[in-house]
């Protein structure tokens, strides 16, 4: 079975945040997968429905499937380098703060037909 796949990598997003938004979108059309994105009021989501319209692209350029047959086979988000800052806080301390970043991956392949 063929596929197609887009990354988005180094998103500054915290992974956990953004797993909320790509579980809504797992085995579903694409089509159908752009609507909820669309319709979600989340940071991510705009991030995800780029990512997904990039996959979608990439299949029906670079493979010649079928747009309309696509199905998000495989969504999955992996943590990436995070950044180190330090927040003042009370009688000349000081606090870490990790800003996470994610690596995002969206596969899409064509549906079996029956």
């Amino acid at each position: 079975m063929q596929e197609a796949k887009a990354v988005a990598r180094t998103v500054r997003i915290a992974p956990r945040k953004v797993r909320l938004v790509v579980d809504l979108i797992r085995g579903k059309q694409v089509g159908e997968a752009v609507a909820i994105l669309k319709h979600t009021p989340k940071g991510a989501s705009l991030v995800v429905e780029k990512l997904l319209t990039s996959a979608a692209a990439n299949a029906e350029h670079n493979y010649e499937m079928d747009v309309n047959n696509l199905v998000v086979s495989k969504v999955f988000v992996d943590e990436g380098p995070t950044l180190k800052r330090f927040r003042p806080r009370a009688m000349g301390r000081a606090s870490a703060i990790n800003k996470r970043t994610s690596h995002i991956t969206i596969v899409v392949s064509e549906k079996k037909e029956g």
